[in-house]
């Protein structure tokens, strides 16, 4: 069995060190950013209570043209169909305007439902670990400092079984589109290392985002399965447009992933959405 990378990512405590920071967003992206945080606080003004960057941007590895800018929002009061439709908006304007970044992905929440109990690890955790304060009062403050432990495996990916029957919907609406299947096999792709990563985490006791060391940390573990998962971090990021990657997604590396999921962590708890 072939030895995974020496474990990293957590403090001399053994507690995740929270990734990511407004220093390291590169040159090009700092106009984005800045726009980004304007343009929110004229949107949603004293109901915003905070905001937050997170993914490669504030990591330091976005690639200029290829890459999302990624943001959260957490208002005041719980977010409505206009406020959903009002950052679907804003994110195509940012998408149009810049030619550094590919999209725009906004998370919309109310700061009740992210400290809420249920979210403490999984959406709270995410704050806390993965998001980069931008504006506003930091949640981070509110909320407990995380291990990579099989509580916060289950609660953050243990819902593979559940997504699967959304993910067929979505693969058979594509139909012979390859322009459509490729941001499929994106996110599926992302969704399906991280979660194969998340199910060995507790064994590596470290933290990663980097899909490719993530996929050599699973295959540590399961090397029955490892050159599909490395296949799946490279189409993370430089995606195809094939059907059958797809397929092999829904009918055998998800439902696995899946099952093998809920032997060793259990099922994430249910959420009311």
């Amino acid at each position: 069995m072939p030895e995974p990378p020496v474990p990293h990512g957590l403090d001399a405590q053994g507690f995740i060190e929270r990734e990511g920071s407004l220093a390291r967003v590169p040159h090009a992206f700092r106009p984005v950013v800045a726009a980004a945080r304007d343009r929110l606080l004229a949107v949603f003004g004293t109901r915003l209570h905070s905001a937050y960057l997170y993914g490669s941007i504030p990591r330091g590895t976005a690639r200029v043209g290829r890459s999302d800018l990624d943001l959260l929002v957490a208002l005041l009061d719980e977010p409505a169909d206009a406020d959903r439709e009002a950052v679907r908006a804003l994110g195509e304007a940012l998408d149009k305007e810049f030619p550094q970044i590919d999209a725009v992905g906004t998370l919309l929440y109310s700061r009740a439902r992210l400290l809420s109990d249920p979210e403490t690890y999984d959406l709270g955790w995410f704050v806390a670990c993965l998001c980069t304060p931008l504006l506003g009062d930091d949640l981070a403050e509110y909320l407990p400092r995380y291990r990579p432990d099989s509580l916060l495996a289950r609660e953050t990916n243990g819902d593979l079984a559940l997504l699967l029957p959304r993910w067929r919907e979505r693969n058979a609406a594509a139909g012979d589109s390859a322009e459509a299947r490729r941001p499929l096999v994106r996110f599926m792709s992302r969704h399906l290392v991280r979660t194969g990563f998340t199910l060995v985490m507790p064994r590596w006791n470290g933290w990663t985002s980097d899909l490719r060391e993530m996929a050599e940390v699973f295959g540590a573990y399961y090397p029955e399965r490892a050159a599909q998962l490395r296949r799946a971090a490279e189409y993370g990021y430089e995606p195809v447009g094939d059907e059958d990657v797809l397929r092999s997604y829904v009918d055998d590396l998800g439902p696995w992933l899946a099952a093998e999921y809920a032997r060793v962590h259990g099922v994430k708890a249910p959420r009311p959405d």
